[in-house]
């Protein structure tokens, strides 16, 4: 089976690729919806970001965690968004590879690993092929304004917190340009599945050799979560919640401290003190050299400039 790896910036048109992807048959593992379940009340990852963050990234009275007061609080600050990474990653590695399994499992000859953060979170060494979906920045940041409501400089802390997209682009096997209209990346699309889907027969081999030591890792890797759930949480044990009181308070807070962030940084910008931000990535993943195999480009594109007509966005 082969593992094709995708992902691209904020607001680039990753989904976009994927949905693609998706009305061709091909699995989809998508790190942002286990992202999401790994976050649910009553798992391991949901009890430590409460202990890391206080009980103000809660909502009241489903004690469910607030995606966007939590968001707020790392998008522009690093230590935070690093001690947010240390929590989650661990936890998302193991269920990105438990899919994957399940999908070799089951005989696919492809499967697509999609997500904002292959390179920043080395899940790109996992993968056969990495395909970045591509939009100059300047269009990463009008859609991304246009797409959430988000002020410029918000819209801006988002982009910065990702690894720059040109350097993406320069990291890929294959490029999809997403600039331009639905139909132009469609058909990218599709002429990259062409290329990487392998036959039938070398699947088949490669799935007959592996099938026993792939299927005794994922039993042994299902063991594995239900000893750490029982071991840090408890079989049966529930925590009960923060009281109403608590999480409003303890919200405000987190409030007030995004609030004097986003002034700080408003400030440093008029002065002329942004940097842009480091990407959250070491200086190693960008420097390996790699070129794009392949670039699938939008003939349509004159300038960068995205065409008037059904723009395709995230």
């Amino acid at each position: 089976m082969r593992i094709i790896g995708l992902t691209g910036g904020i607001a680039t048109g990753k989904s976009t690729v994927s949905h693609f992807l998706a009305t061709h048959s091909v699995p989809i593992v998508d790190a942002d919806v286990i992202a999401r379940d790994i976050v649910r009340p009553g798992q391991v990852a949901y009890f430590s970001i409460i202990d890391a963050f206080g009980p103000g990234v809660l909502d009241f009275p489903d004690g469910t965690i607030n995606r966007q007061r939590l968001g707020g609080l790392i998008f522009g600050n690093a230590d935070q968004r690093r001690k947010l990474n240390s929590i989650t990653h661990p936890y998302i590695r193991l269920e990105i590879l438990l899919a994957v399994l399940s999908h070799f499992l089951r005989g696919d000859r492809v499967c697509v690993l999609d997500t904002p953060l292959l390179f920043e979170a080395g899940l790109y060494r996992w993968v056969h092929s990495v395909v970045v979906v591509y939009s100059p920045d300047t269009i990463q940041k009008e859609r991304l304004i246009r797409r959430d409501g988000l002020t410029p400089l918000q819209a801006q802390l988002r982009i910065d917190s990702q690894m720059p997209i040109e350097r993406k682009r320069t990291m890929a096997d294959f490029v999809l340009d997403n600039s331009g209209a639905l139909l132009q990346t469609r058909r990218q699309v599709e002429d990259l599945l062409a290329k990487l889907v392998p036959s039938p027969w070398l699947s088949t081999v490669v799935w007959g050799l592996l099938l026993v030591p792939a299927a005794c890792l994922y039993g042994l890797l299902l063991v594995f979560r239900r000893v750490d759930r029982w071991r840090r949480v408890g079989l049966l044990t529930t925590r009960a919640l923060p009281s109403e009181a608590v999480v409003t308070a303890a919200a405000a807070a987190i409030n007030a401290q995004i609030a004097a962030s986003h002034a700080a940084a408003a400030a440093a910008a008029a002065g002329g003190g942004g940097d842009g931000g480091d990407g959250g990535v070491g200086a190693a993943d960008g420097a390996n050299g790699k070129q794009p195999k392949l670039v699938v480009a939008n003939p349509d594109i004159q300038g960068g400039a995205a065409p008037a007509a059904g723009p395709a966005t995230d």
